[in-house]
């Protein structure tokens, strides 16, 4: 083996030195080595935990105010406070049980590609000290924690304004055990089934946005019709609060997009362009669509193609271009449009609030979309070695039929376990009178 001269006569002075030392000096020295070398290397990159620290933040700020305030404005004032509730009820239910079993179900480090088992129960093994990548372990329990929140919380805008504030927790509960905590396991986990298939599945299309659409669907129509509708006036009673709310929702999304690249790196910045992009394309196209088809742009239209494109970029954002994410945020708003203003009125559903026509429907779109958009040809990222667009797109459909399903079934078995145990629906008198007052005991506004 050839020794460069200058090393081999640095690394002979460096022993002729220490040699020269006093025998308790050489003690130290080695004792300090020995140290050195023993400790354990950190992972931990400031910027990243910042970021994350921010991201999480945002996200929150999705839950509360963004989406209290959206859904809040898009009821009758009878019913501002009730939704209010319910969504900070549902929460912070979830938070805590999250951290008792929900992050083990999910990251528990099983390799069941369908569930992460009982190893982090109650957080188990967890310190100040544990990393996850680039950041402490704590940091990214409570980033996916915020997503297991809005989730479920999601879900209470497609039966708003007829249920019982003790079933939406009991069914919130349920729900994330049997259907939320599964998917993000399968879709996240490195073990999960999805994640071996290669989905993509940046921030959450089929955890997030796909089940909670069909969870909506499958409620409002077991839960039936609200007392009155079609003949009653159930126009929103605060425009102004809906499209602030989504104004927040979109600020928040670069936490629950962005953050979902887990460092403060160029996937990240993708991320970001990309849910100003697909959102401002969705937005856009929802409102021409209203003004050629109902002869104006409204208000509610607006907000409705702002959750559209961003639910749409959700799966996408980490994996195709600025432009095909304004394709993508465009089509999937417009087919969203189409079920809210055409499906849902042949179908008779009441889906009060178009959880499963926005989120359900555009979730399935960007999910599929995503597979079609990450193709360098078309500005994306590209595909595993070997990996076609076709194949790809397959593989898309097969996650997105699997939480379709799955997600329907069990939501559907949830819904009348609790229908049997302590009822879904407020009397008729009660929902004529309000939730606020006869859930609440409170009122939104005096005249």
């Amino acid at each position: 083996m050839n020794t460069n001269p200058k090393i081999a006569g640095l690394a002979a002075g460096a022993a002729s030195l220490l040699a020269s030392l006093p025998a308790w000096a050489q003690e130290t020295t080695e004792t300090v080595t020995e140290v050195v070398e023993a400790a354990p290397v950190s992972n931990l990159d400031s910027g990243d935990t910042a970021w994350m620290i921010v991201a999480t933040v945002l996200v929150m700020f999705m839950i509360l105010p963004g989406l209290a305030l959206f859904y809040g404005g898009l009821v009758r004032a009878k019913n501002m406070l009730s939704v209010l509730v319910q969504v900070t009820a549902v929460a912070s239910t979830i938070m805590i049980v999250w951290v008792v079993y929900g992050y083990s179900f999910a990251f528990g480090g099983s390799e069941s590609p369908y569930f992460g088992g009982f190893g982090k129960l109650f957080l188990s093994g967890v310190t100040a000290t544990s990393e996850s990548g680039t950041i402490p372990e704590y940091l990214f329990i409570a980033f996916q924690m915020t997503f297991a929140a809005i989730t479920p919380a999601l879900i209470v805008g497609a039966f708003a304004e007829r249920i019982k504030f003790g079933a939406v927790l009991a069914f919130s509960v349920l729900w994330v055990t049997f259907v939320y905590f599964p998917i993000a396991h399968m879709a996240w986990d490195a073990n999960g089934l999805f994640f071996g298939w290669g989905v993509l599945d940046f921030a959450g299309g089929t955890v997030v946005h796909i089940n909670a659409g069909i969870a909506g669907l499958v409620g409002a129509i077991l839960l039936g019709k609200r007392t009155g509708y079609g003949k009653d006036n159930m126009a929103p009673h605060s425009l102004p609060l809906a499209v602030t709310g989504a104004g927040m929702l979109w600020v928040g999304w670069f936490g629950f997009n962005a953050g979902s690249a887990l460092g403060a790196g160029t996937l990240a910045t993708l991320a970001v362009i990309n849910t100003f992009t697909a959102t401002a394309g969705a937005t856009v196209a929802w409102l021409l669509a209203e003004k050629l088809l109902r002869g104006k742009a409204s208000a509610l239209g607006a907000a409705s193609g702002i959750i559209a494109g961003l639910v749409a970029v959700t799966p996408a954002a980490g994996a195709v271009g600025p432009v095909g994410a304004i394709v993508l945020g465009a089509i999937a708003s417009l087919i969203a449009y189409y079920f809210v203003a055409v499906v849902k009125k042949k179908a008779g559903y009441d889906d009060s609030l178009d959880v499963f026509g926005i989120h359900g429907v555009a979730g399935i779109i960007g999910a599929i979309g995503t597979g079609i958009f990450a193709s360098a040809s078309f500005g994306g990222q590209g595909y595993a070695e070997g990996v076609t667009m076709g194949a790809q797109v397959w593989t898309q459909i097969l996650a997105v039929a699997i939480t379709v399903i799955w997600c329907g079934v069990v939501s559907a078995i949830l819904y009348k376990l609790i229908d049997l145990v302590i009822g879904l629906r407020v009397p008729v008198d009660a929902e004529r009178e309000g939730l606020d007052l006869t859930s609440h005991g409170e009122q939104a506004y005096h005249s």
